[in-house]
């Protein structure tokens, strides 16, 4: 359970840790939208490339955000089973009765579990650079203009930010009431899938009053520190733009014009 790393925050002063939150959520953006056009083995080589000089700017181990991608590990590597066993295709690599192992097929496994796995990766640096508050902060900023509309910017962006901090919160509480259950006598590594789920029901009364529990301290501590929502607040940090914050946008920009060249523009294998 511990090895979900989403949501938490890695203290430091690297070029990404000091970039404006809001460049750092548009550009993850943009470069997610650079992931979705990727369709070659080019375009995914250079996003590879892209997601390790974004972790040696920001200065964060390398297994560390490599770990983002183990909690969703099994779904990456039934999405490449599921396209190489029963994908469609003309070069048939192997059959054994309905399942037919297609060139085509192998290949869109892969892209879709590096699509995955990109994915993962990129939005964990986002997390990893940037603490909660700062990035209630980006998230209400970005929100701000649609308050003519009636939107709520502060109050949602508050929600997000504590909804996506709470995640490891609640993962440590989970595998720390596992562990207490099975010092007495619960087994939930024994049987069939099926069977795994049903022990690990016990375990949803315990977490769910812990996660009431948790709620209530926080809205008692915000309470004892007068939050009263987003109006007249102010910040210790003015958000600003700097000339880090158009090097980025520059960076994001040219991968997605990157993918799009290597998806519409001349075929490169």
């Amino acid at each position: 359970m511990l090895d979900i790393t989403l949501g938490q925050y890695y203290p430091g002063n690297s070029f990404i840790h000091r970039l404006d939150p809001r460049t750092k959520i548009l550009a993850t953006l943009l470069l997610i939208v650079a992931v979705f056009l990727a369709n070659t083995a080019v375009g995914y080589g250079a996003l590879c490339v892209m997601v390790l000089f974004i972790i040696a700017l920001s200065g964060l181990p390398f297994m560390l955000v490599l770990k983002s991608v183990k909690p969703l590990l099994f779904i990456i590597v039934l999405t490449l089973l599921l396209h190489t066993l029963l994908g469609q295709g003309e070069h048939v690599l192997y059959q054994w009765k309905f399942l037919k192992v297609t060139e085509e097929g192998v290949q869109m496994g892969v892209k879709m579990s590096m699509r995955l796995i990109l994915l993962l990766m990129i939005s964990s640096i986002l997390t990893f650079t940037t603490s909660p508050i700062v990035l209630t902060d980006g998230i209400e900023a970005l929100l701000r203009p649609f308050r003519v509309i009636g939107v709520p910017a502060h109050e949602l962006a508050m929600m997000m930010t504590i909804a996506l901090r709470f995640i490891p919160t609640l993962m440590e509480e989970t595998d720390r009431i596992i562990k207490a259950q099975t010092a007495r006598g619960a087994d939930f590594s024994s049987g069939n899938l099926l069977a795994r789920a049903k022990n690990m029901l016990p375990i949803l009364v315990p977490l769910f009053i812990s996660a009431f529990r948790r709620a209530d301290d926080l809205a008692v501590a915000m309470e004892a520190r007068c939050y009263r929502g987003g109006e007249g607040r102010t910040r210790m940090h003015q958000l600003a733009y700097h000339a880090g914050d158009a090097a980025a946008f520059v960076f994001a920009f040219a991968m997605i014009g990157l993918m799009a060249f290597l998806r519409w523009g001349p075929n490169v294998m």
